[in-house]
């Protein structure tokens, strides 16, 4: 993630300098967690009574669900954000959930580890007068390390007609309605590297200001003002025309395959779980003009997975034929949560971690159809694991095109919260898989973080043919960030740094080339395509180092690609090309991009 953005931002709707420079980054705090404590907070614990099985449903001590008659709400709110506000490698998780309804004079203010959700069948069954906030007042206003917070299924009406969402990675804000404008930018408009959108209508505009990229898929906005490098849209209602690169927005009319993510709602007192249906070339929100297209689940078909629970209880239940439900919390593995019953569903709350301890592979899912996995986070352990996740065993070969996997708002860290290692974070074995919003990440500070500590070769390895990604971040590995060799393969959106702690050009030279590609692309494939894609190298620790290619792929009339860009931050190392031997280099520390507009 990036530590610098443009300066000489303006507040207007007009385009602004590129020019930027990189500041000393003070260490994050990590704020202790604090328990919660008061009758008001108990009496907003997730328990309730459902109507099938007239029995508690006990979520765990990490989930809040409040109704408009909650006494208390804000401060309740307010207790949390100030433990989590700048608890960057914290332990607290946290998510909470607003029944339907109307909530006057709330501002949300959303820490690290924290998701808030509506529990409507539609955004608008839950309104809040008043805002759900992401600022950087903890770092200076400074908003390229707002990880790991999310807002979901809310309909909102800020009190000043704007609301502010400063966010970076792995922040994604879904299935919302936006009763005015949305702000992308930090009080001040400091530096920003973001984000996502999905399934969500903004009424007025959105102002993203100092935000280097952002994605937005599947919505509609009233208007969007202005664009750093990479903006991308598609089956957006409301969005700029393509005009990359000045201004710099890829604009495709629909997106080629999409499923929404699934979400909790309350049917009477009953809690259940959404799963919307396939879309092909789609585009605007699924929740408008009438109910969802999908299916609807009992929350009495999962197994509710609560801080302490081991990966054995987690396979039995499994086994038994079991969704997952993982409550917010943090969870040490000694074998890998095994997926191998089709249209299984893993739902996880309020970033539920999943540490797999002695080099296991954390999360395996086989090869089968419409398994959905969503709202995780993977923390590598200590011991290197050869993979954190796998998507389909090596060998997959099933046709799940009318029925696919599905990878939503999954993240993935490697150091940062403490020393972790593993060779591969993510790889995708299984035909016809939809990778919706993932966040890959070997640290670049924190805790634990060094060239060797840290070390982590790979972000996403794609085998399978027909991958679709949507929303793919990738960051600071020591080889390759993505490497993608499954033919038919399609990006739309792509950010990457590559690492900044490679001590030398040495060390990351290989067969005659200088550095490894952020984005590869795999020689046999005759078939893939990307549209708005971008990487940045910022070489702290060498700034001489020159990265030879930000992308890298066979010269072949099937492999095409739309708007990809390399920058240099600040001159801290630069590209000689953009993709092979295509695009200028870039140069000195005007923080310019270089772009290619298609290739070949």
């Amino acid at each position: 993630m990036s530590t610098s953005s443009p300066e000489n931002q303006e507040s207007g709707g007009s385009a602004f300098s590129r020019r930027s420079a990189l500041g000393t980054m003070a260490a994050a705090a990590v704020a202790t967690p604090a328990v919660l404590a008061g009758s008001s907070q108990r009496s907003a614990r997730a328990t309730t009574t459902t109507a099938s099985s007239s029995a508690e449903v006990d979520l765990g001590p990490n989930v809040l669900v409040f109704d408009p008659s909650t006494p208390d709400i804000q401060a309740q709110l307010d207790r949390i954000f100030a433990e989590q506000e700048s608890a960057q490698f914290g332990t607290g998780r946290y998510q909470l959930f607003f029944k339907p309804g109307t909530y006057d004079g709330l501002n949300a203010q959303l820490g690290f580890y924290t998701s808030i959700a509506g529990l409507g069948l539609s955004p608008d069954d839950t309104t809040i007068n008043g805002d759900v906030t992401v600022d950087a007042g903890w770092f200076d206003g400074n908003a390229t390390q707002n990880f790991w917070r999310s807002a979901e299924n809310l309909a909102l009406r800020p009190v000043s007609g704007t609301d502010r969402w400063a966010v970076a990675q792995a922040a994604p804000f879904r299935r919302m309605h936006v009763k005015g404008g949305l702000n992308l930018a930090p009080s001040g408009y400091g530096w920003a590297s973001g984000g996502y959108i999905a399934d969500s209508r903004v009424d007025g505009t959105v102002s993203p200001y100092s935000q280097q990229q952002w994605y937005t898929r599947d919505s509609a906005v009233g208007g969007w003002s202005n664009g750093v490098w990479n903006m991308v849209f598609s089956g957006v209602a409301g969005a700029p025309a393509q005009s990359f690169p000045e201004p710099p927005y890829t604009t495709l009319a629909t997106t080629p395959i999409s499923r929404e993510k699934p979400f909790m709602y309350l049917d009477g007192s009953e809690f259940r779980v959404f799963l919307p249906a396939l879309r092909t070339g789609a585009s605007g929100t699924t929740w408008e003009g009438g109910a969802p297209a999908g299916e609807s689940l009992s929350l009495s078909r999962f197994h509710v997975v609560k801080p302490g629970a081991t990966a054995a209880t987690i396979n039995a239940a499994l086994e038994q034929g079991k969704h997952l439900l993982v409550t917010p919390g943090i969870y040490h593995l000694d074998e890998p949560i095994r997926v191998n019953r089709a249209n299984t569903v893993v739902l996880g709350l309020g970033y539920a971690t999943l540490i797999p301890d002695n080099g296991v592979t954390a999360l395996k899912v086989a090869d089968v159809d419409g398994v959905r996995i969503a709202g995780l986070l993977v923390d590598a352990g200590t011991a290197n694991s050869e993979t954190l996740v796998e998507i389909g065993p090596d060998g997959s070969s099933a046709d799940h095109a009318g029925n696919p996997i599905s990878v939503q708002d999954l993240f993935v860290r490697i150091g940062g919260a403490g020393p972790g290692k593993a060779t591969t974070s993510v790889v995708v074995n299984a035909h016809d898989t939809l990778i919706d919003h993932t966040w890959l990440w070997r640290a670049d500070h924190g805790s634990g973080v060094g060239w060797e500590t840290n070390r982590a070769d790979y972000g996403l390895v794609v085998n399978g043919d027909n991958v679709l990604a949507t929303g793919l971040f990738a960051e600071h590995f020591n080889k390759y960030d993505v490497q993608w060799y499954g033919q038919h393969g399609r990006t739309v959106f792509f950010q990457n740094e590559k690492a900044y702690d490679a001590p030398d050009q040495a060390a990351i030279n290989h067969d005659g080339i200088r550095g490894y590609a952020a984005y590869k692309v795999g020689d046999s494939v005759t078939t893939h395509e990307g549209w708005g894609m971008g990487s940045y190298c910022n070489y702290t620790a060498d700034s001489t180092i020159r990265q030879g290619r930000g992308f890298a792929a066979p010269n072949t009339p099937g492999v095409v690609f739309h708007d990809l860009l390399v920058v240099s931050l600040g001159g801290k190392g630069q590209y000689d090309n953009v993709i092979n031997d295509t695009g200028a280099a870039t140069s000195g520390s005007d923080t310019v991009p270089s772009t290619v507009i298609s290739y070949p």
